[in-house]
Formats: structure tokens, C-alpha cells, sequence
């Protein structure tokens, strides 16, 4: 067993509430119960000897190791392949279909002889609160049952269990075609056992959530060149969504680091405004309107929790159930994934103001009518008051996209991103015939670009640049400017830009977020490329008719997803994956870059 697996050795299963992460030695390393953004009960992944995990797999280490996903589903299969036979460990969870939030959780791990005969062993060593919290042991022949403040954890087998101290050991011989489960359930303190599970049992919870999320993707509209990875990412970001108030968070994990060694080490188990809205609008543009409906209430519940305080009126990130308070600590106990420390809880960006998340917030919902008129009538009104709100308050500089800690600036980004908010908010009153001060909109819209396109313009890179009245540094956010209609993909302004991204930021086909020898963040290290700006190189050379390369770098990227076609935030020097994982805007960008490039690829056979 590896101590500190690669990121990117890992599945994901979930249950639309919280995930898991499992890497290809069977190893359960990374959850957090009972959301995504709860305290970890098993974190191996962050300190191997702190943290806590849950190994089912065959005994010994001779075993060659391959995992995969039932197709179309989010149940992971691990494959063992030895001298003496090959053996099976199937994760799952079963979605809950009830729309409530819920304390209890559970994951099932079946494990089944192939050919030959398969040893499998058990260790589960939980460790709750981030590690920080004792926990006591009940084990009898119904199970275990481990306890620690707040909350329990019922470990329950088709096989013996026996202690290991406060931890628990166990394990079965299989001979091929034989099986045997497990059932992992995380509840309330005081929560009841689960009954034992028997093999007939397991299978038939198996085909249950196999049948949903097959049925789930079956509901896409995509019919393009990359189905596989296009409804992988799909159900990525239906896994990072939270079910009971449909918010996405922005990935799985907290506090793996964008470079090892470094600090740049975030908790992203939350919901971003930006990210979430870009995710929706991903899923609505395959044809996922629930989605996307469950988000638009989230979101004016947010408007509407400060419609008439002082302030900004929308936070730039919050819990799942819209709590706004997000305070970061850092675990010092915790020595971090390969010595990446410090490891943090929590998000003080939080306070940060990013202008730019009022344009992604309409540019999410004004696309379809079914999503434009979930609001109802009183959602508009504070849609329209934000607006109004908008437009005395969108001069001003902020802390931009990247949520830089180096000091506030006139972002070009959030200029992009404040002009489309009013252009949708314009079309959204004009479609529904809502009451608007269309007029002062359309003015504020129309200042937004002169001054985006006077003070944003750098004659010595002939390129929209990353701020006003700074060095001349590029920024790979711009490449939304042709997708979102501020710059026409073949105005030659924006085809200046695009030359200079390609020159200064890009790198084999891989793009950095911004000139690497620049740091804005006022943090030491350095980072690597960037998926999401990679994927949105992808989509604005196809908008810009450069197919050939549009299509060749959206190839390559692919090379670069994991075994199971998950991403995480960043690509580094030797093509390992870095930050947290999965991350949405990855996922969200390459179906936006494989729908733009397969419409314009169709476009050319048409021609």
C-alpha cells in the first residue's frame, strides 16, 4: 500500500450528498460525512498515518491493479490480476432519491473471485473530525460499531471481523465465482445499525444504482465524437452536486496541493457561485434541466437572504445549504499529502469581492425558458434589484477569478463577466416581459465595454491583458470572451488576444492561468497548467475556425485524464495531476470544449 498514492490514482463514487475516493490498491482514502464539506472520517490521502482509511483487497502486494467504471454509472470496479487469480472489489453508493438531507450514508464494497482463488483482507481504521477526535470500539458477531462525538459508524460483513485495537481487521478466501460484501454506514450518534447484508442482497442494491445512473445519462442530448468523456464528466458533476438544494461544489477534496511541496493547499468542497454556474449550464447545454432548476432556487435563496442588507449581494462561495460561513483553520496536526503543508479547513476567501460571479449567475440562468421562469415572478424582482445594485457598484476593483491574495484590482475578467450579466439580464426582461430598467442597463452595459476595451488594451502584447494600469501580464479567463458573445470569435481584436494567449501561455497545448513568472497571489511556489484554461483554449480556437489545433489539443488533453477519465485542477511539469480532485471546472470545460468543437467540426463536413 502506497503511502501517498498519485491524485490521480483514484475513482469517485457518491451518493448526491457526500463521495468518496478510492485509489487502484482498493484503498478508501478520502470521506467526509455526512455532506461533502464535513469533517473527514477517512483522510489517508491528506496524512497516511493521521488521517484514517479503509483497505479491501487482496492479501500481498504481487497483484497488478486496473479500475474502471461499470459503463455510464458511478459504480467503480477494481480489478486485482495475480499468479494465483484475479479478484474484484465493486464500490458504490446508492443515490438517495429522497431530496433530504440526511445523516446517514453508505457505502457498499462487494468483492468477488474472477478465476483462481483470491485471499481478500480488510482494515478499516477510521479517524474522525480530521483526525482530532477518540473514538470507542463495539464489536460483537453482528459487527463493529465505532463511536465517536456527534456521530457512529457501523462496519458490517458477509465474512468474520475482528479488533485491531480500536481499528478492525477481517478476511475471506474466495474461489472463483464466489462473493462476499461489505456495508460501511456513517449516521448520527445515535443512529440505528443497518441489518446484516448477505451477497443476494448487495447485488440486487448494485443493478438498483446501476439502473439510475444509466437511466440518468440516457436523458443527455449529446450525440458527438467523445460520448464517453463528455457523460463522464456529466456524472462527475452530478456526484458534486448536493441533492436536497441543488448547489455544486467546486470538487471533492480539500488541501491537495498545486504543487507538492507547496502551500497553495484549498479547501474546494463548497459552492462557488462561478463554478456552480458554469457546472449547470454545462449539464443544461447535454440536456440536464433538473439540474439546473434546483440551482436556480439555490441561488435566488442566496439573493434573497441579502436583498435588502448592506453589501455585496451575493457571496462568492457557500456551505451546501447556503450557510455563508466558511472560516479556514489550518490542521497543523496534519503533515499534509507528501509533506504539502499546511493543510486547510475552510475557505477565507469567502469575504473575498469577485465581481465577475453576477455574470456567470445570469449567464447560467438565461439559457432555456424552462430555467428562465423558475424564479417566478418574486425570483425576477431580486434578479432586477442585483442588477440595479450592479450597476452603481461594478467600477470598482476586486479580487478577480484567480481569488488573489496580493490586493485588489481592476480585473479585465470581471469587467467580461459584469458586462454579461447585464446582456442577459436585458434578454431575460425582454423574453418574459418582466419589469426592468432596461434603459440604464443597457447604458451600464455599454461602459462596461468601452472601458474594458480602452483601459484592458495593451498595445505592446496587442491583447486584452489580465488588469488595468499594471504590467502587461496575460490571462487565460479571457478565453470566455468569444463563448459568451462580448468579442465575436473572429473579431480581430479577440484574434490578437488569442495570438498572444498561444505565444505567452501556452505550452504543448496546455495553458497556464496567467504569464507563470508572474505570481498574483502573493504566494511562494509555483503552480502548473491549468485544465479548465486549457479546455477553454480548446473552445475559443474551434469558435475562431483554427479546427486543426482546436481538435488536436482537445486530443492530447484527453491523454491526460486519469484511468477512470476523472481530472483534477492542474497539470504538472511531468503530467501528473495536481490540486484538488475531481475539480468541476474541469469537468464543465471539457463539455464545453467537446459540444463547441463538435458543432464546428459538423459545420466543416457540411461546407
Amino acid at each position: 500500500m502506497d503511502r501517498y498514492p498519485p491524485i490521480a490514482d483514484h475513482g469517485l463514487v457518491g451518493d448526491l450528498q457526500t463521495v468518496a475516493l478510492i485509489s487502484s490498491q482498493g484503498v478508501l482514502d478520502w470521506f467526509a460525512a455526512p455532506r461533502f464539506d464535513s469533517p473527514s472520517v477517512f483522510a489517508a490521502l491528506l496524512d497516511h498515518d493521521k488521517g484514517g482509511y479503509f483497505r479491501l483487497a487482496p492479501e500481498g502486494s504481487e497483484a497488478t491493479c486496473r479500475q474502471l467504471y461499470y459503463p455510464d454509472t458511478a459504480v467503480l470496479v477494481t480489478r486485482f490480476m495475480s499468479p494465483d487469480g484475479v479478484g474484484e472489489v465493486i464500490d458504490w453508493m446508492p443515490p438517495d432519491h429522497s431530496g433530504q438531507a440526511t445523516d446517514r450514508h453508505t457505502l457498499l464494497r462487494a468483492v468477488r473471485a474472477v478465476r483462481g482463488t483470491v485471499r481478500f483482507t480488510l482494515d478499516c481504521r477510521p479517524r474522525f473530525d480530521y483526525g482530532r477526535a477518540d473514538h470507542q470500539l463495539h464489536l460483537d458477531a453482528e459487527g463493529a460499531a465505532f463511536r465517536a462525538p456527534g456521530i457512529s459508524m457501523h462496519l458490517k460483513a458477509t465474512f468474520p471481523l475482528e479488533r485491531a485495537d480500536k481499528d478492525v481487521r477481517g478476511s475471506v478466501t474466495l474461489s472463483a465465482g464466489e462473493s462476499a460484501g461489505v456495508v460501511l454506514t456513517v449516521c448520527a450518534a445515535d443512529g440505528a445499525a443497518p441489518p446484516a447484508p448477505t451477497v443476494e442482497g448487495l447485488t440486487d442494491q448494485l443493478w438498483d444504482t446501476v439502473n439510475y445512473w444509466q437511466r440518468w445519462v440516457r436523458t443527455s442530448n449529446y450525440s458527438g465524437r467523445w460520448p464517453d468523456m463528455v457523460h463522464r464528466s456529466a456524472i462527475t458533476l452530478k456526484l458534486l452536486t448536493y441533492a436536497p438544494t441543488g448547489a455544486p461544489i467546486a470538487a471533492a477534496t480539500m488541501g491537495l496541493p498545486e504543487q507538492v511541496g507547496g502551500e497553495r493547499n484549498w479547501d474546494y468542497r463548497y459552492t462557488w457561485v462561478r463554478d456552480a454556474s458554469l457546472s449547470v449550464r454545462a449539464l443544461l447545454d447535454l440536456g440536464f434541466a433538473d439540474e439546473a432548476a434546483g440551482f436556480t432556487h439555490w441561488l435566488g435563496d442566496r439573493v434573497q437572504d441579502r436583498l435588502d442588507l448592506p453589501g455585496e449581494r451575493l457571496q462568492i462561495m457557500y456551505r451546501v445549504d447556503g450557510d455563508p460561513q466558511l472560516s479556514e483553520e489550518i490542521l497543523e496536526h496534519w503533515e499534509g499529502y507528501r509533506g504539502s503543508y499546511p493543510v486547510r479547513a475552510g475557505n477565507a476567501a469567502m469575504d473575498q469581492l469577485q465581481l465577475d460571479i453576477y455574470g456567470e449567475a445570469f449567464y447560467a440562468m438565461a439559457e432555456g425558458r424552462e430555467i428562465g421562469i423558475q424564479a417566478g415572478y418574486q425570483g425576477w424582482k431580486g434578479a432586477a434589484k442585483t442588477l440595479d445594485w450592479l450597476a452603481d457598484n461594478w467600477d470598482r476593483p476586486d479580487e478577480g477569478i484567480w481569488e488573489t491574495r496580493g490586493g485588489r484590482k481592476d480585473f479585465t475578467y470581471s469587467r467580461v463577466m459584469t458586462w454579461v450579466a447585464f446582456d442577459r439580464g436585458i434578454k431575460l426582461a425582454q423574453e418574459f416581459s418582466r419589469p426592468a430598467d432596461i434603459i440604464r442597463w443597457r447604458d451600464t452595459r455599454d461602459a462596461v465595454l468601452e472601458q474594458m476595451m480602452t483601459r484592458g488594451w495593451s498595445e505592446a502584447e496587442k491583447a486584452l491583458v489580465q488588469h488595468y494600469g499594471g504590467e502587461d501580464v496575460l490571462d487565460a479567463s479571457l478565453l470566455l470572451i468569444p463563448r459568451v458573445g462580448l468579442l465575436a470569435p473572429r473579431d480581430p481584436a479577440w484574434l490578437s488576444t488569442l495570438d498572444a494567449i498561444d505565444r505567452k501561455l501556452v505550452s504543448d497545448s496546455l495553458v497556464y492561468r496567467y504569464d507563470p513568472a508572474a505570481s498574483p497571489d502573493g504566494l511562494r511556489g509555483s503552480e502548473g497548467t491549468f485544465s479548465l484554461c486549457s479546455f477553454l483554449y480548446v473552445d475559443a480556437c474551434a469558435r475562431a475556425g483554427r479546427l486543426s489545433p482546436a481538435r488536436y489539443a482537445f486530443e492530447k488533453m484527453l491523454t491526460y485524464a486519469n484511468h477512470v477519465g476523472l481530472f483534477a485542477e492542474e497539470i504538472g511539469p511531468s503530467g501528473e495531476q495536481l490540486g484538488n480532485f475531481p475539480q468541476a471546472f474541469t469537468h464543465l470545460s471539457l463539455i464545453m470544449a467537446a459540444t463547441t468543437l463538435d458543432e464546428a467540426l459538423d459545420q466543416q463536413l457540411r461546407r
